[in-house]
């Protein structure tokens, strides 16, 4: 996909929940960590919900079924239905039922979102490589998931058996950190086998199709805290994106993004979505925001001004560095710029 470089934030006079009808977002790093709310979270999502947004969830994650995900919402005080609700686990199944009968087996290395998904497309879950499956399907399947599944697949793969995977997020925020993600379990299988299964989830396309097949978006706004899935995608299906910075991107690595990891807005949590996003202007070899100027000189980006906003300050050292990079990655040292923001 051809796609214009993206050199600077973008600006909205509107709030995002007024300019953009649908909000994509992502769950782990953005509305919760570790099964709790993220501040800010309920009430902005609330406020953009009264405000005739509509709010869909979308996530890698294929351990829980869509209706688990809604009551756990629903939980922290943001209430949801199972069809408010997109999984990583309805895009893989999707894709094998496009490619097997109704009726085919396939082995799970995973939860039961997936098993859910699996036969709302038609498609028999089976839990051994023994049981003849058609395919092998592996997702995310939580903390306690025995070795023995992943040497289940790695039978099956090593046979021959097609290989597919909702998704391959080496990590996944947790209460206590960052924790492997089920691209770690891909990983296994991959080195044992020297196979490369077909992705569904995040940032590809299976997944952005699933997603808009099910919401009916008509200008869609992608909300992520992780820059190679949410924002990534958003880029391959070429819609606009949040970067909230209350998950696993930090200010130094959107810095350093390439191209489509580049968010068109960053805010620093989901009251991002309530309120106009400031203009980036050139400004004197260099980029304004708020009461914020950034350039690069010598290999380091440099800060001036005294604004009231750290964001703004972050915003303009974003097109600083992705105006530097071009179509490639920004190199400049950012340390003194970003502690100077308290970033």
């Amino acid at each position: 996909m051809n796609q214009t470089v993206r050199i600077a934030p973008e600006g909205s006079q509107r709030s995002l929940n007024e300019a953009y009808d649908t909000a994509l977002l992502d769950l782990d790093g953005v509305v919760y960590a570790g099964g709790e709310a993220i501040a800010y979270a309920v009430e902005s999502l609330g406020t953009a919900r009264d405000g005739g947004m509509r709010l869909a969830y979308v996530t890698n994650n294929a351990l829980r079924t869509p209706q688990a995900v809604a009551e756990h919402l629903t939980r922290l005080g943001v209430p949801a239905g199972a069809e408010d609700v997109i999984t990583s686990a309805q895009a893989v199944a999707r894709l094998i039922s496009e490619q097997l009968p109704q009726g085919a087996r396939v082995l799970v290395i995973g939860g039961e979102g997936l098993r859910v998904a699996l036969r709302e497309r038609g498609l028999l879950p089976v839990e051994s490589a023994d049981d003849d499956p058609a395919a092998v399907v592996q997702g995310y399947g939580g903390p306690d998931m025995p070795w023995a599944r992943l040497m289940e697949a790695g039978y099956a793969v090593a046979r021959g058996v097609p290989w597919y995977a909702s998704n391959t997020d080496l990590t996944i925020p947790s209460g206590r950190g960052i924790a492997p993600g089920n691209g770690a379990g891909v990983e296994v299988v991959r080195i044992v086998t020297g196979q490369d299964p077909q992705v569904a989830g995040k940032p590809l396309p299976p997944m952005h199709r699933e997603t808009i097949l099910r919401t009916g978006a008509r200008r869609p706004l992608v909300v992520g805290d992780r820059l190679d899935t949410d924002i990534e995608g958003a880029y391959a299906g070429g819609v606009d994106s949040l970067l909230v910075l209350t998950g696993v991107t930090t200010p130094a690595q959107l810095l350093a993004a390439e191209p489509k990891h580049r968010p068109a807005y960053v805010d620093r949590d989901l009251r991002g979505l309530l309120t106009p996003q400031p203009v980036v202007e050139p400004s004197d070899g260099g980029f304004r925001c708020g009461g914020w100027t950034a350039r690069v000189g010598d290999g380091v980006l440099l800060l001036e001004g005294d604004g009231d906003e750290p964001l703004d300050g972050l915003r303009a050292l974003c097109a600083a560095a992705w105006d530097e990079a071009g179509e490639g990655v920004s190199g400049a040292d950012a340390g003194k710029a970003l502690a100077r923001l308290g970033l």
